[in-house]
């Protein structure tokens, strides 16, 4: 045998002895585990996943890792500095409800429909009886109102409807200045004329009026409903005529641009509400005003519709209830239950208005 070979095999053999004793070692005495080192992590989160924070690089001193691909967002303990209610720094949106004020009204009104939101009046058994004022049909802008909210006397020329009164000028002839309020445009509403606003609209007037002599003094809350039909399909729609002059007084407050394109605006609402307070007890025994006394309540809803006279007032009657949801206004709020009587079981509500206004008007 070659002394290269011998060599050969000796090193063969050694490697192998070494292997044996490396394996009976690891085999005899195993090693302790040791602890292995966390690594930061980053946990990617789909876009779509909610409260996450999108976060455009992140790096570690001890790993750098770079920013996830765009449209990943990951999961980040530390809320961004943001405060979305400092959009009022520019001014709050809205909505904004303005302030009807004048000597025979009070309520008010909606900018995005440029019609009253309710408007509510006090008639008691001396105001109805005064004649101090005429009646000059002096229809005008109500100016307290922003320019731009406006509704207009131009928009109702050539409409089909009447401007219709909300609180009734009849009901404010204790005052010039009074009747004369009743005539601004925030105390009006597109209302079919013939068959309604100079038919069974009016005569529910007459019959709010009359109440005077039943109660001595009588509250009433008036304004426009835009209220859903069911179509052909089964669903359920509110759909609305608007009519207007597409002339925008203020429109250069808006922008600068030539191209104004607005179209009309004034809604035409599909019902009215009536909500009547008979005040039984309206001032105590020392003339206060009482807040104790019982008070007929009266809920009224009619379609802005041809009406024919044949038809009974309680054919139109509802609970506060229904006008409140519809609304979503609050009308009793602050009146105790306990003092709540329902008017139509002491005043008839099942006669045609007309005959009623007649029977009510004997006993003044």
């Amino acid at each position: 045998m070659s002394r290269v070979r011998q060599a050969a095999i000796a090193a063969a053999s050694a490697a192998a002895g070494a292997g044996a004793a490396l394996l009976y070692t690891s085999t005899a005495q195993p090693r302790q585990p040791q602890p292995i080192k966390a690594e930061p992590t980053l946990e990617i989160i789909p876009p779509d996943s909610p409260g996450i924070t999108p976060i455009p690089d992140i790096r570690t001193k001890s790993l750098p890792i770079q920013a996830p691909p765009p449209g990943l967002m990951i999961k980040s303990s530390i809320f961004p500095n943001v405060k979305p209610e400092d959009i009022r720094n520019y001014g709050h949106p809205g909505p904004v409800a303005d302030e009807l004020k004048g000597l025979s009204l009070y309520g008010a009104y909606d900018r995005r429909t440029r019609n009253p939101l309710w408007v509510a009046e006090h008639i008691t058994r001396e105001s109805v009886a005064q004649i101090n004022a005429t009646r000059k049909n002096n229809f005008r802008e109500d100016l307290s109102i922003p320019k731009i909210f406006r509704a207009k006397v131009s928009d109702y020329v050539k409409c089909g409807y009447d401007r219709g009164h909300q609180v009734p000028a009849q009901d404010a002839i204790w005052s010039q200045k009074a009747i004369d309020d009743t005539f601004k445009m925030s105390n009006m509403c597109p209302q079919v004329g013939k068959g309604f606003n100079s038919g069974y609209w009016r005569h529910f007037e007459d019959f709010c009026r009359n109440l005077t002599s039943t109660y001595p003094s009588v509250r009433i809350v008036t304004g426009p409903l835009y209220l859903p039909r069911q179509g052909d399909d089964g669903k359920w729609r509110v759909s609305y005529e608007v009519i207007g002059s597409k002339e925008v007084p203020g429109a250069e407050e808006i922008s600068e641009r030539e191209d104004h394109n607005f179209a009309p605006n004034v809604a035409v609402p599909t019902h009215f509400f009536k909500i009547i307070y008979g005040e039984k007890e309206p001032i105590d025994e020392d003339g206060n005003e009482c807040s104790t006394g019982e008070v007929a309540l009266g809920a009224f809803v009619l379609p802005n519709a041809v009406i024919e006279n044949n038809k009974k007032l309680a054919d139109f009657e509802v609970d506060v209830a229904h006008i409140e949801r519809a609304s979503g206004l609050e009308f009793v709020k602050k009146l105790d239950p306990k003092r709540q009587t329902r008017l139509c079981e002491e005043v008839e509500c099942g006669y045609l208005v007309k005959q009623m206004n007649d029977k009510m008007k004997s006993k003044l």
